[in-house]
This record gives C-alpha cells, sequence and structure tokens, in this order.
C-alpha cells in the first residue's frame, strides 16, 4: 500500500508538481514491484545489495527498524534471493549479498521500472542537466554534494 504523498495544501506550483511526481514514481515503483512478485520493501533491499550489506547498515539506510529488516530478508532468503553470510572481519556478525537469482530478478525488474527513464526522455539533454542541478539545490542548498 503506497503512503499518500502531497502537501494537505501545496502553497506553490513547484511543491504541487514536486509531489504530483513523486506519487507517480512511488505507483510505477509499486506496479513494478508486484509485477515481479516484490513487495517495495523487498524490491528496495535489492536494489540497495550491490555489495554485501549489514542488516543494521540496510535499516540506517532505509530509515526502518532492524526487525523490519530482518523480516525482509527472511522472506528474500526464502525465495533464494539473498544469502547471509560470515563477515570476512568478524566471523560472528552477517552481510547480505543478493544470490544469482536475485541479481537476475533485480534486473529484470530495473529493466521494467523505467518511469525516471522515460519520464527523463520528455526532457532535452540540457533540460536534463538544469533538473539534475534544481533537484539538488532543492535537497542541499548551495552546499550540495558534488556530482
Amino acid at each position: 500500500m503506497a503512503l499518500p504523498t502531497g502537501p494537505v495544501t501545496a502553497s506553490t506550483d513547484a511543491e504541487r508538481a514536486m509531489f504530483d511526481f513523486v506519487d507517480a514514481y512511488d505507483r510505477a515503483f509499486e506496479t513494478a514491484a508486484v509485477r515481479h512478485g516484490l513487495s517495495v520493501a523487498q524490491a528496495c533491499v535489492l536494489g540497495r545489495l550491490t555489495r554485501e550489506r549489514g542488516m543494521g547498515e540496510l535499516a540506517d539506510e532505509l530509515g526502518c527498524d532492524a526487525s523490519n529488516i530482518t523480516q525482509i530478508i527472511r522472506r528474500l532468503e526464502a525465495r533464494d534471493l539473498v544469502r547471509r553470510q560470515p563477515h570476512p572481519d568478524d566471523r560472528r556478525s552477517r552481510q547480505i549479498v543478493r544470490t544469482p537469482e536475485g541479481a537476475g530478478l533485480y534486473a529484470a525488474f530495473e529493466e521494467s521500472f523505467a518511469f525516471a527513464r522515460s519520464a527523463v526522455s520528455n526532457l532535452s539533454a540540457r533540460e536534463q542537466d538544469q533538473l539534475a542541478t534544481l533537484l539538488r539545490k532543492a535537497l542541499h542548498g548551495n552546499d550540495r554534494p558534488a556530482g
């Protein structure tokens, strides 16, 4: 179930457009996840596993409780999409990695989740650069990280 987004009362056209975009993005993400038999949370976790990750690191990055990550990982493990392996420097802890099946499923998910690519294709190269600059400025002010 997608969370409702948008302000109670939009104060500007830019704010309304931003919330409309986020809503459309969220709906497209959820549709792509469901198409591949994933929940939104499972798709998010699989997407973060481009390298070995600890459960606490995943929880922090996704802004959720560690017990939520444990449940998500348990469900992904049951489908052989991820596995836990010993941490190379600390055998008491475990890291989560995608299995080949998980990597293949996530690649298919990414291919079908074309919302951002499609939206950006409506803009010229110059407009894409402007949009990226403006979004970074909106998120970080004038102290934006290099990227």
